[in-house]
């Protein structure tokens, strides 16, 4: 037996074409974090970017169980004392929808450069529309 590494010359992007619309968050950011490192592909390996590319769309319709509309909050600093601002579930989404599923996706990458430079790899539009026609993206259905 041998453990087998791929080369960098060996990798080949796919683009995926997520719906949100009715779909639990984390679950959903789960899924697109596991493509987007290529973890669905059979030689994983953990140091390169081999990973796919993904499309989001429909991002305000996602769903959040429990409270989390009214009790979850987005914390940023602004870097002035006293600069500590929180928005709630509810109004990330009626403001920046495309947010909520970015912050859930980088929260479940790597704290590191590698983790910094796959998540470029993911495009979220708030409904249908998006641009990216001409990479043919597949339909990604969960298991």
């Amino acid at each position: 037996m041998k453990t087998q590494s791929i080369k960098a010359s060996e990798i080949t992007k796919n683009w995926f074409l997520v719906d949100a619309g009715g779909k639990k968050l984390g679950r959903l950011a789960s899924e697109i974090s596991q493509i987007i490192k290529g973890k669905n592909k059979p030689f994983y390996t953990p140091h390169m970017d081999m990973g796919d590319c993904v499309i989001v769309v429909n991002a305000e319709k996602v769903e959040a169980t429990g409270k989390k509309e009214v009790d979850k909050q987005y914390w940023h600093h602004t870097g002035f004392p006293g600069g500590q601002k929180s928005r709630s579930l509810a109004n990330m989404r009626e403001n920046f929808p495309e947010r909520i599923i970015e912050e859930a996706v980088k929260g479940m990458l790597p704290k590191n450069k590698l983790g910094r430079e796959i998540s470029k790899h993911i495009r979220i539009y708030k409904d249908t529309n998006h641009g990216h026609e001409a990479q043919q993206p597949k339909e990604w259905s969960s298991n």
